[in-house]
């Protein structure tokens, strides 16, 4: 249940990261001071804070989407299994944004 709302958590703070890509998308097209802006709010330690909770963000969202792959499957649901595969998202989230 517990990673069932971090996993809609986590795609809600994508949706909201999506407006960082957007805005760096924009400040590379629009010209270097609109870019310098930019890294120098990503480069801030708040910033990069920010970065890295949306990459941990990316990476959990998309091992808990393989999971429910699985799921799809009709397999996976033992406990067992089940709890193997959430602590597997969660931890492989947190090492897979540290690897990145």
């Amino acid at each position: 249940m517990t990673m069932s709302i971090v996993h809609r958590i986590t795609g809600a703070g994508l949706y909201f990261g999506t407006a960082l890509l957007a805005w760096w998308l924009l400040a590379a097209a629009t010209g270097p001071d609109a870019y310098a802006l930019f890294q120098n709010v990503a480069g801030s330690w708040i910033g990069r804070l920010v970065l890295f909770g949306y990459t941990w963000a990316l990476i959990h969202h998309l091992l808990s989407g393989i999971r429910y792959l699985v799921w799809d499957r009709i397999c996976g649901f033992d406990l067992k299994t089940a709890d193997l595969m959430s602590w597997s998202a969660l931890i492989g989230g947190f090492v897979l944004t540290i690897v990145t």
